[in-house]
């Protein structure tokens, strides 16, 4: 037994290259020497992962504490849709313009850094909300509102422009190190903030802390802004004037395009199903599972864990079938959400967060394919002349859903009383809608096949 061990421990040795015990900050420094490495073979790459660590660090942050701030600051049921309703509403008025304006651009790389430092900029007000007002909910609302649609702007701005740097057969590899980099961080903000809200007693001292993770919101992104400064277009679609003649033919082309048309209806009813219990989720967990901060906070950072360790083999299913097919799962995945609050909140209210948390991250495991695998989907079908254009007609409908359904949802949990039943009831109907979108798009995969196999 002692010969055995001896052999094992040489062994390790021997891996690790010396005879003598592995020094753990040696290991940390190898990990990091082969981080660099790989940022020095592919800077395109690591850039596009470092802004996945800044945007997703920051706007997880920023979310996971949107509710529980409004709620302290004095916000009701309704109040909480309008986190959604609001923002939606200013984007459906920009969404179109901005796609337009970025087609006239030469370069979109500028337009995205610039909307980064506008959401910097209004992320700033929002940390300094209640020093400055004595009605901080609705001054809340307007301005977070407004970082939310320069936020949107670097959305269809980045989305342009990312095809213009990585060629199509390298797209699945750098957005999977990219939502793999910002999954990790998505892991990680909740928990530290969700710990620190936990242990502050009162609630002046948690608004203050509110108050600071916005400012380091506002820190990543404006850092980001100059980052990506570092990313070059080598494939940048010709610039387009911004003349009526000229949106007349890229409205026509859109409608004439009809992949386009199939994906973005089928997309839209998913999304619709998606946003209809976005304020439920908040309203189960608060009222009626009881989750204190830190509570809320495992259940994002278990979400994302989720995500994380079937993030590499959603990477491979997509390498081997195609992004179409995996998205299925992931639509399916989020059918079993409201499954999780179903049975979480018929459970004695000790075993209840700890069901939900669990359920909710198996849940989640499926649904990484739908951040990965959508965007893909949608490059497949974009009109290569006016990109921008048609992915602002596309974010615009999915926004129209984003302030709409959540609103609808909390209708429909009235209108079954506003208690534990009609929440219930609420969930059983989105879960049927969700197993029919997932439906829809498997018959949109069917047809896809079919043509294809047909050579159209």
């Amino acid at each position: 037994m002692h010969m055995r061990r001896t052999n094992f421990l040489a062994s390790i040795r021997r891996r690790n290259g010396h005879a003598g015990i592995v020094n753990p900050f040696t290991a940390i420094g190898r990990q990091f020497g082969r981080a660099r490495s790989f940022a020095s073979n592919n800077p395109v790459a690591a850039n596009y992962a470092i802004d996945g660590l800044l945007v997703f660090g920051a706007l997880n942050l920023a979310g996971s504490n949107n509710n529980i701030f409004a709620q302290r600051l004095g916000a009701g049921d309704y109040h909480l849709t309008m986190l959604q309703f609001l923002p939606q509403i200013i984007n459906l008025f920009i969404i179109i313009p901005a796609g337009l304006f970025a087609d006239s651009l030469r370069s979109k790389a500028r337009m995205v850094s610039w909307a980064l430092i506008a959401a910097s900029f209004f992320f700033v007000i929002v940390a300094t909300i209640s020093f400055v007002t004595d009605q901080p909910l609705y001054f809340f609302l307007v301005f977070l509102a407004l970082a939310n649609a320069a936020s949107m702007v670097y959305n269809i701005a980045w989305m342009g422009f990312f095809p213009e740097v990585v060629e199509p057969e390298r797209r699945n590899i750098i957005l999977t190190l990219r939502s793999r980099v910002g999954i990790l961080i998505s892991l990680v903000a909740p928990l530290i903030s969700g710990s620190i809200l936990a242990a502050i007693p009162g609630e002046e001292g948690k608004i203050i802390a509110h108050q600071v993770f916005y400012g380091i919101v506002a820190l990543m992104l404006i850092a980001n802004a100059f980052h990506l400064k570092k990313i070059k277009a080598t494939n940048p679609a010709p610039p387009k004037k911004l003349k009526l003649e000229e949106i007349k033919k890229a409205g026509s082309r859109l409608i004439r395009n009809k992949p386009f048309i199939i994906f973005t209806g089928a997309a839209l009813f998913f999304h619709m199903t998606w946003h209809l219990d976005w304020t439920l989720y908040f309203i189960g967990q608060a009222n009626y599972l009881y989750m204190n901060e830190f509570q809320l906070s495992l259940t994002v950072a278990g979400s994302t864990f989720g995500q994380f360790v079937t993030l590499k083999f959603w990477s491979a299913r997509n390498q081997r079938h195609g992004v179409e097919l995996p998205m299925t799962f992931g639509i399916l995945g989020f059918a079993l959400t409201p499954v999780a609050m179903t049975v979480s909140t018929a459970l004695p209210i000790g075993a209840g967060p700890t069901v939900f948390l669990v359920l909710h991250t198996v849940a989640m495991m499926f649904t990484v394919t739908v951040g990965l695998n959508l965007f893909q989907c949608l490059m497949s079908v974009l009109d290569e002349e006016y990109r921008s254009f048609s992915v602002s007609i596309y974010t615009c409908l999915m926004t129209l859903s984003n302030a709409i359904m959540p609103i609808v949802g909390v209708a429909i949990y009235r209108s079954f009383g506003g208690n534990i039943v009609g929440l219930r009831i609420t969930f059983a109907i989105v879960f049927a809608l969700r197993l029919c979108a997932a439906g829809l798009w498997w018959l949109r995969v069917k047809y896809n096949q079919k043509h294809d196999n047909n050579g159209n």
